[in-house]
């Protein structure tokens, strides 16, 4: 079975990061855009990083200039923008594509482009969330605000951890 240890992404300067380095967290990944509607989402993902990064969760932020060139900037101006508009702390992977083929393995996974029945994200801020062992288990499209997302975290962050 594929799972979220099976990838790696660029953090920039071709510095490849292994996902598998999340694998026994609970990870939410999303496709960012710095000039899109859904923008302000950035505060709900930081404030769910913040309030659940102690107990073993991470946002994954992978911007992405594939719907209405909605993020324009180069990795330095996006990271500046998210650290001082939203005061983002999550980790911000390189500008690429979600879909298509171009993009990267981590995202032919999530969509199941390799499938049957492929599911492109359809705009920015779709988010896909990951439970400690490395799977996918549910996706969000990009209406669906960041605190909606809390009661599943709750559930996933407390899967086989007693007094939890």
């Amino acid at each position: 079975m594929t799972t979220i240890a099976d990838f790696a992404a660029n953090l920039g300067a071709d510095l490849l990061q292994p996902l598998a380095k999340y694998q026994g967290k609970v990870v939410l990944i999303v496709n960012t855009a710095s000039e899109c509607g859904y923008t302000r989402q950035y505060a709900g993902l930081q404030e769910l990083h913040e309030t659940y990064q102690s107990q073993g969760f991470s946002v994954l932020g992978f911007p992405c200039n594939q719907f209405g060139a909605q993020e324009p900037g180069d990795a330095a101006t996006i990271a500046a923008f998210c650290q001082s508009k939203f005061g983002v702390s999550f980790p911000l992977f390189a500008k690429g594509d979600v879909n298509g083929s171009n993009a990267i393995p981590l995202w032919h996974w999530l969509t199941g482009a390799d499938s049957e029945h492929p599911h492109p994200v359809k705009w920015n801020f779709t988010k896909f969330l990951i439970d400690r062992k490395g799977r996918l288990v549910k996706r969000y499209e990009p209406a669906a605000e960041p605190y909606d997302i809390a009661a599943d975290i709750e559930v996933l962050k407390c899967a086989r951890r007693p007094g939890c």
